[in-house]
């Protein structure tokens, strides 16, 4: 990989984001990229987004302030990797716009981890899925509030029938044919 860019994994709560964005670090660093930086919506949210809810504007704002943060480290040479839900489309392409004005086009790559909601809720560690179902969690991507499937993502990788290995693997070949 030669140039800076963003590889944004989107997709419904527990459909392997997190997972899928960690591996590909270690491929990255393994094919002897050394500026490279995950930015995972949980941990966004604890630090850079502290205090916003789950409302369509303090989400669209969280995944701005992500983009922004790509759009820097785009333009200082940095490889960026998000796995946040990221659950509209006009949002992300605004990201996208961002991201391709300062590193050109093919800076921004959008993946969907797709995975169906019932996969998503047999993985829920957490159990959130199960709060929203009882209602007890409002406005939760896939179950009271919408997910907004990409419609032209640079890559669908399919979480409920590929190993992640399979899946990063796919997605590598996306990412260094662009480049």
């Amino acid at each position: 990989m030669k140039k800076a860019l963003t590889i944004w994994l989107t997709g419904l709560p527990c459909a392997g984001k997190t997972t899928l964005a960690n591996m590909l670090f270690r491929s990255l660093l393994a094919q002897g990229l050394t500026n490279v930086e995950v930015l995972d919506g949980d941990v966004v949210r604890t630090h850079l987004s502290k205090g916003l809810g789950f409302s369509r504007a303090d989400r669209d704002t969280n995944i701005l302030r992500i983009g922004w943060v790509c759009q820097v480290l785009t333009k200082h040479g940095v490889c960026s990797i998000v796995a946040a839900v990221s659950p509209f489309r006009a949002v992300r392409n605004e990201v996208r716009a961002m991201i391709e004005k300062v590193g050109g086009p093919g800076s921004f790559v959008e993946v969907w981890v797709r995975c169906g909601v019932e996969e998503c809720i047999r993985r829920d560690v957490k159990g959130m899925y199960a709060k929203a179902l009882r209602g007890e969690i409002q406005q939760f991507t896939g179950v009271s509030d919408p997910y907004e499937e990409p419609l032209q993502a640079d890559i669908v990788v399919d979480t409920s029938r590929e190993s992640p290995s399979v899946s990063v693997g796919r997605i590598l070949e996306v990412v260094n044919r662009g480049n």
